[in-house]
């Protein structure tokens, strides 16, 4: 029997998920490893400078159609990958295969009418992988609000410092950041809004929480946004940060980043 030529094949309805999911990603970590098994695709990778680790979990049922026959990595430059995925039509679809033994993986466009397909090649790279256990933490505090709030925040506080303090109390977080023009202030109370769940802020808190976080990397995490209308921020005292983005149905984006030392004085 001749052996099967594709040991790994998956189809999205949209490229465009995939292309939101790589530009979320691609700025912090240059070349990465998916590992593909059959409950789905994951990422885990820290950035050049080890302050901040990723996780991408893209889930099998997210997929219109999914198989991997054996586990398999696939080492990928995100940019190279990035630009086969400029190539996708607005309402392409996409699968990606490899047989796991060759040296590229093939991405294949194609729209619902059957009548273009467009095929790119990439090479695979051999990538040590650096495994790192993200271990389970108990959060001090949860923050769940809108995604495009927690961008906004962050692209305002950024005017005035290279630093927000955010600080979680009951009903209420704060966000501050200062620098040499002045200080920034921004206050989130919590908020129901049950015919509007996506704009809900809502805050659970097991004991007060106040950190200090290098705002370059969560303006990064910020362009996540468009893959999720909400957010999680979870934090505990003297633990790295926890910047969830629910992909529903998919899977999620998680950004890890460690709080700053307050000692750390110029």
């Amino acid at each position: 029997m001749p052996a099967s030529t594709v040991g790994f094949e998956a189809k999205m309805d949209h490229a465009s998920l995939l292309k939101k999911v790589i530009e979320a990603i691609k700025d912090l970590l240059g070349d990465c490893t998916w590992d593909c098994t059959n409950t789905g695709m994951s990422l885990q990778s820290m950035d050049s400078s080890h302050v901040a680790l990723v996780n991408v979990m893209m889930k099998s049922e997210g997929f219109a159609r999914y198989k991997c026959e054996r586990n398999l990595n696939m080492g990928i430059s995100l940019a190279s990958m990035a630009k086969v995925l400029k190539c996708a039509g607005q309402e392409d679809n996409v699968i990606i295969k490899t047989d796991g033994d060759s040296s590229t993986v093939t991405f294949v466009f194609g729209n619902d009418d059957g009548d273009r397909t467009a095929e790119f090649e990439l090479k695979l790279m051999n990538i040590d992988v650096e495994h790192l256990g993200i271990p389970e933490t108990d959060y001090d505090c949860i923050i769940k609000m809108p995604s495009g709030e927690f961008k906004r925040l962050c692209g305002d506080l950024s005017q005035f410092g290279d630093s927000v303090a955010i600080s979680c109390t009951k009903g209420e977080v704060r966000f501050e950041a200062q620098g040499d023009i002045g200080t920034g202030h921004i206050r989130l109370s919590k908020k129901g809004s049950a015919d509007k769940p996506d704009e809900e802020i809502s805050i659970e808190l097991e004991q007060p929480v106040s950190l200090t976080f290098a705002l370059k990397y969560l303006n990064n995490f910020a362009k996540a946004t468009p893959l999720s209308a909400t957010v999680r921020l979870c934090m505990s005292n003297n633990h790295p940060l926890c910047v969830e983005y629910p992909m529903p149905e998919v899977g999620h984006i998680r950004y890890y980043l460690a709080p700053k030392i307050e000692e750390e004085a110029d």
